[in-house]
């Protein structure tokens, strides 16, 4: 019996005869402490001198670290790149750069949890906001002629270093490496370049696609433009513990985590009548918006019009107005999808690329949402059709594919943390 993740516990499915579709992230178990593993990749830097060294005769340090909303080791990476870029230059001076990107600011408390006690009350600390302009400057243009803007305290530094974990990122790729510069530091201008239509629409824009991702590309030449020179990048086990570190050149560095994660995410399927995915149960399920993730991995497992079935409590509903009404007040999933995919780079409006691809999934597949019973209305107003079980779900599916018992069913436990490849 497969238990698939809804909130915070569970929904069985009897996967017999089913194609099951999992990472081996599970499979990561580190033999020593995370604090250790940094510690020997800043030891061992990947196509770069070590730290300490780029510190040694560097007057001003910013040190680019994640967010509320990533689930970054923080603890594990900070003690050790700190103490490495002080060891022959402990004068430097270094302000930690909370990278947000789009987000809300971070809050004292969430970093204070996030750094631990000592660390915070310790270290000069700013956060990123992306829409305050007289904290962020021009430094150049991306391939893609959108301005690069990014945050003073990244731009006006002897030495730009950065903190991350790597991940499957469903229209970037992977997490880590160059996004902290793109989103993470940039003004809103640079990010609504980034995300336009047209790249969103690149069939390279999706999960592990790093090679003629035109996001990707940006992000790079972002990073370069800053003059990002070091990064600690982890890979992190089901439990969000550190069981791989990567330090070094911010490129060859991302590029190696990236390679040695996508041993561990990738699985080959057999295009499938009905596939059913999750986001991986609470927080990740928290609503509708996230979920378009998950939704991705079963789109790439799917035959061309199968039925998607999404298995998720979205406890916080949609995710935000704009989102749900996007969807809403659409004429169709294929007249939005036109629409958005069409939008001027300089009119990319905030979290259009969530519509974007949520309407692309539902003009090739239906999608059938087993939720809570209280957002059956507005799944519907979504453009998806609602189910109050999976059982339900799998009926209806059934139905629709038209293959009823003969249906080829594929599940995916979490869909947010595999990439998909159909099998030749």
């Amino acid at each position: 019996m497969l238990q698939l993740p809804y909130g915070k516990g569970f929904i069985p499915f009897d996967e017999a005869g089913a194609q099951v579709l999992t990472s081996r992230v599970g499979e990561l178990k580190a033999g020593q402490s995370g604090r250790a593993l940094v510690r020997q990749a800043l030891q061992n830097p990947i196509a770069s001198p070590r730290l300490c060294e780029l510190a040694r005769d560097k007057k001003r340090c910013t040190v680019i670290i994640s967010d509320h909303t990533r689930p970054v080791p923080s603890q594990d990476i900070l003690p050790e790149l700190l103490a490495e870029l002080r060891s022959q230059n402990p004068g430097i001076e270094v302000t930690l750069l909370v990278a947000t990107g789009f987000h809300r600011p971070t809050t004292a408390d969430e970093l204070r949890a996030k750094l631990g006690g000592e660390l915070f009350a310790a270290e000069r600390v700013a956060v990123h906001d992306c829409a305050d302009s007289q904290s962020n400057v021009a430094i150049g243009a991306l391939p893609s002629g959108a301005p690069l803007v990014i945050d003073r305290l990244a731009a006006d530094t002897d030495l730009l270093v950065s903190e991350g974990f790597i991940e499957p990122h469903f229209f970037a790729g992977f997490s880590g490496g160059r996004k902290s510069v793109l989103p993470g530091v940039c003004d809103r201008v640079t990010v609504l370049g980034n995300h336009c239509g047209a790249f969103i629409d690149d069939p390279c824009a999706r999960t592990g696609v790093l090679q003629g991702n035109p996001l990707h590309r940006d992000m790079v030449a972002a990073a370069k433009l800053a003059k990002l020179r070091f990064i600690v990048n982890v890979v992190i086990d089901d439990d969000k513990r550190t069981a791989a570190a990567f330090a070094g050149d911010p490129f060859a560095a991302h590029e190696a985590g990236c390679e040695f994660l996508r041993g561990y995410c990738e699985a080959s399927a057999d295009p499938a009548d009905v596939v059913i995915t999750t986001n991986g149960g609470a927080p990740l399920d928290q609503n509708l918006y996230q979920c378009v993730k998950g939704l991705t991995a079963a789109e790439a497992a799917a035959r061309p019009g199968g039925v998607l079935i999404l298995v998720a409590e979205c406890a916080d509903g949609t995710g935000g107005d704009g989102f749900y009404n996007t969807l809403k007040q659409c004429e169709s999933p294929a007249a939005l999808y036109e629409q958005l995919k069409n939008t001027p780079q300089n009119q990319t409006i905030p979290d259009q690329w969530e519509s974007q691809i949520l309407a692309r999934i539902l003009c090739a597949h239906p999608v059938i949402a087993v939720t809570r019973p209280a957002l059956a209305g507005i799944v519907a107003d979504m453009k998806m059709r609602f189910a109050p079980t999976l059982q339900d779900a799998l009926a209806e599916a059934r139905r629709l594919c038209g293959a009823g018992d003969a249906a080829r069913v594929a599940a995916i436990p979490n869909g947010v943390s595999i990439i998909v490849r159909p099998r030749a």
